[in-house]
């Protein structure tokens, strides 16, 4: 049975309060996406499945939003690891940065290596430098999680709602990014070289031969020994698209909650 806090999606051709920096491109007015339809179709194919599920799909180009289940806060899991990474880049440009941290930036992202992550998160401030970076990017329910962790990570289980995901992934492409256009493109780039079998999740909604850009999570809960999977990324430069979910009793039921969200709501936004 799926648990939720709210059944309510919104779609508008608009965000109530944009990511930074985000600009419709000119002249277009492509009509709202259908909240109605798109829900029905996730709330049946997610009903009998453990829950809960939240997901925000976001048109960079004409602004269209779709957002299922808005409300909710879950763990980021590794997908975490880009803002660590996009929080380094506010300090140090990626041409400024020594060797060590780019290989720990490489492996962090394409490996979803944790002690590479561990040792960014220091350098990066710890949770205090996660939170002003997330800030900077525009993140309203975002905060890294200072002292001493309780599950796993830290890093690992900093709350988050998918609004935040898509804005964050804005600031990848935007021009009023906070990030430099070289830093950007460095992000992108590591995010659309993941190893294989990294490499589900957000890329399950790319039309044939489309370029994709993500981190995924994927945790345990130590005290549920229940877990976390999520996705986050570009299909693109045009789609920012985030599903979280929890509960699932194996990583594998996970990632097949979030690809079939992914796939269910893409459809509704082009045709490949």
């Amino acid at each position: 049975m799926l648990h939720v806090a709210l059944a309510g999606v919104l779609a508008v051709t608009g965000m109530h309060v944009p990511p930074a920096g985000a600009k419709p491109a000119a002249g277009t007015h492509a009509p709202p996406v259908s909240a109605k339809t798109v829900t029905k179709r996730l709330d049946s194919f997610l009903a009998g499945r453990p829950g809960p599920v939240t997901a925000t799909v976001w048109d960079l180009k004409t602004r269209k939003i779709y957002r299922y289940h808005r409300h909710e806060r879950m763990i980021t899991a590794s997908a975490a690891k880009a803002q660590i990474l996009m929080a380094l880049l506010l300090k140090t440009p990626w041409s400024k940065l020594d060797k060590a941290a780019k290989h720990d930036a490489d492996i962090m992202i394409r490996h979803s290596d944790n002690h590479a992550a561990d040792r960014l998160w220091l350098r990066i401030g710890g949770a205090a430098g996660f939170t002003r970076a997330g800030r900077k990017f525009g993140l309203k329910h975002t905060a890294g999680v200072p002292g001493d962790c309780l599950d796993l990570y830290c890093w690992g289980i900093t709350r988050t709602s998918a609004d935040d995901q898509v804005r964050l992934m804005n600031a990848l492409v935007s021009p009023g990014s906070p990030l430099a256009e070289a830093d950007r493109r460095q992000v992108r780039r590591l995010m659309g070289d993941v190893v294989d079998g990294q490499d589900w999740g957000v890329r399950a909604g790319a039309c044939k031969g489309q370029d994709t850009s993500l981190k995924n999570g994927w945790l345990k809960r130590i005290s549920t020994k229940k877990w976390a999977v999520v996705s986050v990324g570009l299909i693109g430069e045009r789609y920012a698209v985030a599903v979280l979910t929890e509960g699932s009793a194996e990583a594998a039921d996970g990632i097949a909650t979030v690809e079939g969200v992914v796939r269910r709501i893409m459809p509704h936004f082009r045709s490949c």
